[in-house]
């Protein structure tokens, strides 16, 4: 029962993180490889708040989305030079940047031998301890996310961002200064992400610079891809696919080593037939 409550926190986890890149790449159209550093950012401002200075989680969740955010606008902003291919490789340089904080600045986040001590959740004397009434906190929290993307994507700011992903010189033609709502749906997919990173510090209890890397990034893609770009439902179901895939790998009877190693195969092979067959996903409504 525990493993099973387990894999359901981390499918509500990284059901956060689907969505707010989902927000990015399937209804802005900006091909961002950045996502796990905002996720780093979340889970490392957290877990230095808590550990040193006993605050509560959820004014160090907060605080941990207002840096995230301010830090997201700037690297949105430089990005924004940027079109196409070069967007997707100045957010992957913008990754790599992050990591290297992580794993360098060591008085701040240890680097390479990461926080530990991490406490988990409390609010009003009730500490969220056991696993089952965090999958409670996790669930909530997903529940709201994908609530605020639902309502951002039918709103008349998410029929801008359909515009502006299928072309943006014809609705700048309309006055639509494009910039500000592609900085603003970046901050907001950061934000989300920086969510994701406090819940995931504080469950694991533990975190370093590993979790945070380019693989990170590209597995967080490899799940809005799968699921369906432009579509809230796909976000999750692809959250659902590759959480639950290397868990039916050490199923079938491959060693634990043997199937860390085939679960990256098997992400290749899923994301080049998609390419292939279905570019726009499972359920999505839009081709990469």
């Amino acid at each position: 029962m525990e493993y099973l409550i387990h894999l359901v926190i981390l499918i509500c986890i990284y059901g956060i993180l689907g969505l707010s890149l989902n927000l990015i790449v399937g209804y802005a159209g900006l091909l961002s490889i950045t996502q796990a550093a905002f996720y780093g950012i979340g889970a490392y401002v957290t877990a230095i708040l808590l550990t040193t200075t006993g605050m509560n989680f959820f004014l160090a969740l907060i605080l941990g989305m207002i840096i995230t955010a301010v830090l997201s606008l700037a690297i949105g902003f430089v990005l924004s030079k940027f079109k196409d291919d070069y967007y997707a490789l100045g957010s992957f340089g913008f990754n790599v940047i992050i990591y290297s904080v992580f794993l360098n600045w060591q008085d701040l986040t240890r680097g390479p031998l990461g926080i530990p001590g991490i406490p988990r959740p409390s609010i009003f004397g009730f500490t969220f301890s056991d696993n089952l009434s965090f999958l409670l906190l996790a669930f909530l929290l997903g529940l709201l996310v994908y609530g605020v993307c639902v309502y951002v994507t039918r709103s008349s700011f998410g029929r801008v961002l359909k515009a502006i992903r299928e072309d943006e010189e014809a609705i700048c033609v309309f006055g639509y200064h494009t910039l500000w709502y592609k900085l603003a749906i970046f901050v907001i997919g950061a934000v989300m992400a920086s969510v994701a990173g406090a819940l995931f510090a504080s469950y694991i209890t533990f975190i370093d610079p590993s979790t945070f890397t380019l693989n990170e990034s590209i597995f967080l893609l490899a799940i809005v891809i799968l699921g369906g770009l432009a579509n809230n439902k796909g976000a999750v179901l692809g959250a659902v696919c590759l959480i639950l895939l290397p868990e039916i790998l050490r199923f079938v009877g491959f060693p634990s080593d043997v199937a860390a190693q085939m679960r990256q195969v098997v992400y290749g092979v899923i994301l080049i037939v998609l390419m292939l067959y279905r570019p726009q996903g499972l359920v999505g409504e839009y081709r990469l």
